[in-house]
């Protein structure tokens, strides 16, 4: 994909994720990678009202090629392309239930969202809960690569969703997936739902990594 047209889907897509209500306000940051470097949304831009002239654009050793300043959080999304080979984009959202998610005391931070349905072991696979620290720490990015690529998504504590992805719709769909089956462990919490077996796990893994 040349980068122009990389533009014009970073900016369809993101409007598409705020006007549905997956981000608020100036929260979240979208990066989608390049032959020669890797573009990030702008720092304390609105996912729903991007210009693509003004999309931050990287070399491939993080300098600043063009554009506004990158999002704060620009190491969380340099280290998935770090620690992750063939990812091609990396979504980080607020998204309601994921979040409200991350602020539980009682996750299992070795694999924080539960197998309810096919398609988030297909499109997200076992999620990490990572410690909080603030927004733009640097220490986001060395908790990623301390995981050295095991994990296609993480959630942030009391911060919120990260997904990476082959390509930029892929990253959105999982994003997407994440979010509805955070929204699925709300509605079933008092409940005891039942959940996909190891073998059923596994069997869609040898099927669909065809």
């Amino acid at each position: 994909m040349s980068e122009e047209a990389a533009r014009a889907q970073i900016v369809r897509l993101a409007r598409s994720l705020f006007e549905r209500g997956y981000c608020v306000g100036s929260a979240g940051n979208i990066s989608v990678a390049l032959d020669d470097g890797w573009l990030i949304t702008p720092t304390n831009s609105c996912l729903g009202f991007l210009d693509e002239a003004r999309i931050c654009k990287l070399d491939r050793d993080g300098r600043h090629v063009s554009g506004d300043a990158p999002s704060k959080e620009v190491f969380l999304h340099r280290a998935l392309y770090e620690t992750r080979p063939g990812t091609g984009a990396v979504v980080h959202l607020h998204s309601t239930y994921a979040t409200a998610l991350s602020c539980l005391p009682d996750l299992d931070p070795d694999d924080c969202i539960a197998a309810l349905t096919p398609y988030v072991v297909m499109r997200v696979g076992r999620v990490r809960l990572l410690p909080y620290v603030r927004p733009g720490d640097p220490a986001m990015g060395d908790m990623i690569r301390a995981l050295g690529g095991a994990c296609a998504a993480v959630l942030l504590a009391n911060h919120g969703p990260v997904v990476a992805g082959p390509d930029l719709a892929s990253a959105v769909y999982a994003a997407e997936e994440l979010e509805e089956t955070a929204k699925l462990l709300f509605l079933l919490r008092d409940s005891r739902p039942q959940l996909l077996t190891a073998g059923q796990i596994e069997e869609l893994g040898r099927v669909f990594s065809r």
